[in-house]
């Protein structure tokens, strides 16, 4: 079966795939899901995927999943993986060369949404549809994100040959779903693919989530 390597956003750590860990356990699929580095100062993209590659071993008929800022870290530790498939979920796409901190202008997010941290509160904009409890949990486990890897170009030269899949949520009021289709035609030449959920669709819709992981895999790997 598939081994799903499922890599955080920003904030975050391993805990808010749990539930879509869970499912895809019971139906027979392997997962890795691990705490990036991101609360040291000294950690680098190369240092997020250190820590993921570490994880995954020998491992193999991989499918990598980045969430929200996990974009950037999963392609890297795809190429260096040998993975079948990278699927962003509500996943922020690199460019090679570019910084995170790049990315908000690049993207025309700054221009054409608005620049992060403005508008509604943090609860109404990521955990807007999420069980008032999990949410709660959520804020609870809340991990200090250093800004050292956004300042840092994307160091890949250039985009790995591998299939890329992209996965948005309707009601996300962070990376609203027209301007995510956009970005991943023009970054990836893909057409995104979403389900009912905002932001944080691993902790709101983890049924679906996995369900369409599932769904890529089978149809990258064949089966």
């Amino acid at each position: 079966m598939t081994t799903f390597v499922l890599i955080h956003g920003a904030q975050d750590g391993a805990w808010s795939w749990h539930l879509v860990e869970a499912v895809l356990r019971e139906h027979g699929h392997g997962v890795v899901a691990v705490d990036l580095p991101s609360e040291d100062d000294r950690a680098t993209w190369n240092e997020y995927a250190d820590a993921v590659v570490e994880a995954i071993g020998d491992r193999t008929d991989l499918v990598v999943v980045g969430h929200s800022l996990g974009g950037f870290t999963a392609p890297l530790v795809a190429e260096r993986a040998g993975a079948d498939l990278i699927v962003f979920v509500a996943g922020m796409i690199p460019r090679p060369g570019e910084s995170a901190n790049e990315w908000w202008t690049g993207t025309g997010f700054t221009e054409l949404v608005r620049a992060p941290g403005e508008g509604e509160g943090e609860e109404a904009q990521f955990y807007h549809d999420v069980p008032p409890e999990l949410a709660a949990e959520a804020q609870r486990r809340v991990r200090i994100q250093q800004e050292t890897p956004m300042e840092h170009p994307w160091p890949l030269e250039r985009w790995p040959s591998i299939p890329s899949r992209v996965l948005i949520g309707r009601d996300d009021r962070f990376m609203p779903e027209e301007w995510s289709r956009r970005v991943a035609k023009a970054r990836l030449g893909v057409e995104a693919d979403a389900i009912d959920g905002g932001h944080c669709l691993p902790l709101s819709r983890p049924r679906e989530v996995a369900d369409r992981l599932e769904r890529y895999a089978a149809a990258v790997q064949g089966r």
